[in-house]
């Protein structure tokens, strides 16, 4: 699998985690280089991972069945627009972006409205034609998945319009240890999902933690 903005806290934390769970993963950036550089750390916190870098498009074109997509909302556009041929239409793209405050100047405790409703379904409308679009990973604290010796106890909620496009994104998610994926329903719930983010920014800036979500009453 490949993670596009995978020099990104979020996107570097996600590799560690699923590069220790015997998942290979292509790191990809703007910047191949960096990319690469991004790889030989992961290998020296994971012995025994399975990393490389890559130019975003290449890893892209890399990955197997799923591609991560961890950049800001100010870059998503572009580096989904960038993309070119490299995304097929039997891939499912994992979309974690957020629209927030400081995209357009403002707060990350903020929110920004998106007209296609989120920035999961902006996603969907940008890549090509086949490839679905999944939604999660937005209430996850990046500095919380870079600390391997922090033990995770939460849940990610997952958004997407059909079944067969979560089974694979919960199956290869629930290979992280303690956390749990949840489906939260259709592509159009993203714009509630990612909503959790910012208000999880304030209560950690008040309350000087990494807090996280759990849903409660599931088997």
């Amino acid at each position: 699998m490949a993670i596009l903005g995978g020099t990104g806290q979020l996107g570097f934390g996600l590799a560690l985690r699923l590069g220790r769970a015997g998942v290979p993963v292509v790191l990809g950036s703007r910047d191949g280089a960096r990319a690469v550089e991004a790889a030989v750390r992961a290998s020296a916190r994971v012995p025994g991972g399975d990393f490389s870098g890559a130019e975003n498009a290449e890893a892209a074109s890399r990955a197997d069945r799923i591609v991560v997509l961890s950049v800001p909302y100010a870059s998503q556009a572009s580096t989904l627009k960038g993309l070119g041929e490299a995304l097929r239409e039997d891939q499912i793209l994992l979309d974690a972006t957020v629209p927030l405050g400081p995209a357009v100047g403002g707060k990350p405790t903020q929110l920004i409205g998106v007209w296609q409703g989120s920035a999961a379904q902006a996603a969907q409308s940008l890549v090509p034609k086949g490839v679905r679009v999944v939604s999660g990973l937005h209430t996850l604290s990046a500095s919380l998945l870079e600390d391997l010796d922090h033990d995770l106890d939460q849940d990610t909620l997952i958004c997407g319009d059909r079944k067969a496009d979560k089974e694979p994104v919960a199956e290869l998610l629930g290979r992280i240890e303690g956390l749990r994926v949840v489906d939260a329903g259709r592509l159009e719930q993203s714009r509630i999902v990612e909503g959790l983010t910012p208000l999880l920014i304030g209560i950690n800036i008040r309350h000087k933690t990494h807090a996280g979500v759990r849903i409660t009453g599931l088997a």
